[in-house]
């Protein structure tokens, strides 16, 4: 019995607990339900302020200038923020939300159209050393007669890509567009550029604090420059050519190991130096100590101009202009009719020699560090300038009649190029006080 009872105390206990859970749940949703009437009723009142506050903005919209809202879309200052205020009556029988600093704030607020797309001036746009010089007129400028300031313009950014045909403009894609951003005033330069394409595409756009334009139509400016590489398949055994440069390499080569070099004479003889150039064929790879690579793009006219900087560990190197079919395997630059060449060694001593028909002709004149190469086919002129020094090193004075290629030789150490160049703009200068220019004498 006793057993009984202590059990029917306990289920007394839990009800009574249970019902007390109830009765504070019960509050509390009583509680939830007048806050959400009382967020009711002031919901209403801030959606009156908010009614007001929206007529006024409609009216400020509202603007009679056409050209200030030319781009459709319109956006505000990105700063200005819609924040609500609770404010009471004195006897707290309303509340209600403040928008007055916000109503001032939007009386000052000025509104900034998207800007419109410059357009370029093409005629206005210079090509020069390799790069580019690109005017725009700023947008609205054409329209109100050069005065932009009813849009101010911030910074512009420019796109520019590589393009072999002018027709490709239109169904140019988003990708492979190389960026110049915040420029301040309506002209930029792009300099340091390779002129390995036919074209360069163009386009700017505008922006202000609020937003960026639309790019503007793009233009094709023509960027041209002779390119060429080395031709891999003419270079000598113990040259390596990879890219824009070439490089000596003895060590681990056929003809330089004794052993390898004995079962080379047993199983092939080696072909005479003495036989002809046309019967040794210009395009096959050169041979015994003529450690020449030519260039892959003939020269038939106009001008032409490359560089070529020797490698830190460089001992002897030439670089010139030669008829390809006249050379043959074992011929060396500047040895017969067919090659014009420029030769330096620091191999015991130094020396620097202009090399034509088998003669050479020494020069006073320090070893450059980077030679600039340029070639006029048609007036028969070929350059050889120091470029860090802006000297002309050695002039000939020839009349070209075949198809020319450059042409290099490489013993110790090795060499870069670079190519996509324009003739630069102080060649004029030796091209005028050097309109006399003379052969090489023997």
């Amino acid at each position: 019995m006793d057993a009984q009872k202590e059990a029917l105390r306990r289920i007394i206990s839990t009800l009574a607990s249970k019902n007390e859970e109830l009765q504070n749940f019960l509050e509390a949703v009583d509680h939830t339900l007048t806050g959400l009437q009382k967020q009711l009723s002031e919901g209403k009142f801030a959606l009156v302020s908010c009614e007001e506050l929206l007529d006024f903005a409609n009216q400020t919209l509202t603007i009679n200038t056409e050209e200030e809202f030319l781009a459709v879309r319109v956006t505000m200052a990105p700063a200005f923020r819609l924040t609500t205020r609770p404010a009471a009556s004195d006897n707290m029988s309303q509340f209600t939300v403040d928008f007055s600093t916000e109503r001032a704030g939007l009386q000052r607020l000025h509104f900034l159209p998207v800007p419109r797309a410059p357009q370029i001036d093409a005629s206005s746009c210079v090509v020069r050393d390799n790069a580019i010089t690109v005017t725009w007129r700023p947008p609205g400028e054409a329209d109100s007669g050069g005065d932009s300031s009813s849009r101010p313009i911030e910074r512009y950014d420019l796109e520019y890509r590589k393009m072999d045909r002018d027709s490709t403009l239109r169904v140019a894609g988003e990708a492979c567009w190389e960026k110049v951003c915040d420029i301040i005033e309506p002209q930029v330069t792009i300099s340091g550029l390779k002129f390995d394409s036919r074209f360069i595409a163009i386009r700017v756009r505008a922006r202000n604090k609020a937003a960026a334009g639309e790019f503007s139509e793009p233009i094709a400016i023509e960027t041209t420059a002779y390119n060429f590489s080395f031709d891999a398949s003419t270079a000598h055994a113990e040259l390596k050519v990879q890219g824009d440069t070439v490089t000596w390499e003895p060590q681990g080569v056929k003809g330089h190991d004794p052993r390898l070099r004995g079962k080379e004479n047993k199983s092939s003889a080696t072909p005479s130096p003495n036989k002809t150039a046309a019967s040794r064929g210009g395009r096959d790879r050169f041979a015994g100590e003529s450690y020449t690579v030519l260039g892959d793009e003939e020269m038939t006219n106009g001008c032409h101009y490359w560089e070529l900087r020797p490698l830190a560990d460089w001992k002897s190197f030439s670089v010139g202009v030669a008829y390809r079919g006249s050379l043959g395997r074992f011929d060396q630059l500047g040895k017969g009719t067919g090659s014009w060449c420029l030769h330096a060694s620091q191999w015991l001593q130094s020396s620097l020699a202009a090399k034509h028909n088998n003669r050479a002709k020494t020069l006073d004149w320090p070893l450059p560090h980077r030679i600039g190469i340029y070639c006029d086919y048609e007036n028969g002129d070929l350059l050889f300038i120091d470029v860090d020094r802006l000297r002309l090193v050695h002039a000939f004075k020839t009349k070209f009649s075949q198809p020319l290629v450059p042409a290099f030789t490489v013993w110790c150490g090795g060499i870069t190029i670079a190519t996509g160049l324009q003739v630069p703009s102080f060649m004029g200068n030796f091209l005028t006080t050097n309109r006399s220019l003379s052969s090489l004498s023997p």
